[in-house]
């Protein structure tokens, strides 16, 4: 296998990392301070885009970097996961460069779903939109009242009844809902409880503006609500659509949840990575400036070695994100399921360690909103539970790991 970028990729990352230098990044840090001191908390009815943001994905849009992730060249950047893997990375370096070239979650996911397994009326109406960047997107996944963790905990269904789909049940975390923009979401709930596990739910496409759907609440993460993305509640009372809104047709839910998670874990992850070596970049930049009892704060108390343990765990978390790439390259994600579990747990905790550190070394300016760690720290911790948490992938991990020996603990 071979790691090295392509020529495409080395177009690509030498023209988005001059992008975000001259555009992203001196806007970001603009808005960060301005959502930092924003009031409008919980009230997502208040919530606006933020001034600018939709000039910066025109001038993407423009200079060829839009929907990078998606591999049909007519689409989208062309790329295999292996050579989009890097360009994730570097997005990951800023909390919006994903949203400016149309790469961000959850619309990512969604709008692998809708080309892959949409149909042609469902790709006409939202799946154009999307790739346009004109509407946003949520995904209804977990619920409150269970362990969302075990899928066959569902509560949520989606009733055939003749020619109609009827959904009802509360989801939450439900991601992106916040946003003005969003148009558009994914339910996923249990269509016939008594059918093969992995035929039993099933995905409908549901339009935000219909009747039965209530945003509840937005929740905060650590004290802060993500705005204009949030993090929604939200209840479906007798929500009634047409049957086309089913994705694939009733009972197909368990098989296109596994042909999206595996490309978007790869995102996932490698977005962390770059997260990691922006983390990195800040603590080394403040061990070297700062200084204490006569020395730098990085000749200090062990931060040498911490810094080389990191480095070291960046490099084998993306070494291992871009075998399991290199895996759905080559075979599907379904052959990949090891190192897909695997990058999810290493990727996140790997962050979540990078980011401690620096925010110990930069002391109470890192809890502070005067560097993006309290940030990262806070997006390092929800990925050890989003996309399922560390417990269910280790599981998933060891349950193949012990497939292996299935011969003898038949005869133990």
């Amino acid at each position: 296998m071979d790691f090295s970028h392509s020529p495409k990729t080395e177009d690509y990352l030498k023209r988005i990392r001059s992008f975000m230098k001259t555009h992203i990044l001196p806007w970001e840090e603009e808005r960060l301070g301005e959502l930092a001191q924003s009031t409008n908390g919980g009230d997502w009815t208040q919530w606006q885009i933020l001034p600018g943001l939709e000039d910066l994905k025109a001038r993407a849009r423009e200079e060829g970097l839009w929907n990078l992730f998606l591999p049909d060249p007519d689409l989208g950047g062309g790329l295999g996961n292996v050579e989009y893997a890097p360009l994730a990375e570097e997005m990951g370096k800023s909390f919006f460069a994903s949203e400016v070239f149309n790469c961000s979650a959850p619309d990512t996911g969604n709008m692998e779903v809708l080309y892959k397994y949409g149909s042609e009326e469902q790709k006409a109406q939202w799946l154009r939109p999307l790739l346009d960047g004109e509407i946003r997107s949520v995904f209804f996944m977990t619920e409150p009242d269970v362990a969302s963790s075990d899928a066959t905990n569902m509560h949520a269904t989606a009733i055939l009844e003749g020619d109609e789909v009827v959904l009802n049940g509360r989801k939450w975390w439900s991601s992106g809902v916040g946003d003005p923009r969003c148009k558009v979401g994914i339910f996923m709930a249990l269509t016939d409880p008594d059918g093969h596990r992995h035929g039993q739910h099933s995905m409908v496409l549901v339009p935000m503006d219909t009747p039965g759907i209530t945003i509840k609440r937005m929740l905060p993460v650590f004290g802060t609500f993500d705005e204009p993305h949030g993090h929604g509640e939200v209840w479906f009372d007798n929500v009634r659509l047409p049957a086309s809104a089913f994705i694939a047709g009733p009972g197909k839910g368990f098989a296109i949840a596994q042909g999206r998670l595996g490309p978007g874990r790869i995102h996932h992850c490698m977005r962390a990575i770059g997260a990691a070596e922006k983390a990195l970049q800040l603590m080394i930049e403040r061990g070297l400036k700062r200084n204490a009892f006569g020395k730098p704060l990085i000749n200090l108390g062990g931060n040498r070695e911490r810094l080389a343990n990191h480095r070291m765990a960046i490099d084998q978390a993306r070494l291992l994100t871009l075998y399991a790439a290199w895996k759905i390259d080559q075979a599907g994600a379904m052959a990949a399921l090891t190192e897909i579990s695997a990058i999810k747990v290493v990727a996140a905790n790997m962050l979540q360690s990078v980011v401690d550190d620096a925010i110990q070394i930069h002391g109470g300016c890192g809890v502070s909103h005067d560097t993006p760690l309290a940030a990262l720290y806070a997006m390092a911790r929800c990925l050890r539970l989003a996309d399922g948490p560390d417990e269910v992938h280790r599981g998933m991990v060891a349950r193949v790991e012990m497939a292996k020996y299935a011969q003898l603990a038949k005869s133990s």
